[in-house]
């Protein structure tokens, strides 16, 4: 369909940290002993990663950095699973309430 598109930097591998290593970072970077972009350097991660994972933990508390693969499901996505059901039911219930007034006038 187009071309192949060459990576820029195909020999570079992704760096992949522990969610021990990154929960140590947060934990000095909130120390502020040391500025972010001096505690990045150290710990060779850009300085934006590192900001990146103060926010997530933030957010996230105990959750955080659970790691990469399936997840279990969250609240947020039962929530979002039962309004998709939700949606499909309701248009199901109207279809056949017009279905019953449709024979119910036939017969009558």
């Amino acid at each position: 369909m187009g071309k192949e598109r060459e990576k820029v930097n195909a020999e570079r591998q992704r760096q992949r940290f522990s969610r021990e290593f990154k929960l140590e970072a947060v934990r000095l970077l909130e120390l502020g002993q040391k500025p972010g972009a001096q505690l990045a350097l150290e710990l060779g991660v850009r300085r934006s990663v590192l900001f990146r994972w103060r926010r997530e933990a933030g957010a996230k508390g105990e959750q955080v950095f659970r790691g990469s693969g399936r997840k279990p499901a969250d609240e947020q996505g039962r929530v979002e699973r039962l309004e998709v059901e939700l949606k499909r039911v309701t248009e199901e219930r109207d279809i056949l309430k017009k279905a019953a007034a449709y024979f119910a006038r036939e017969l009558g």
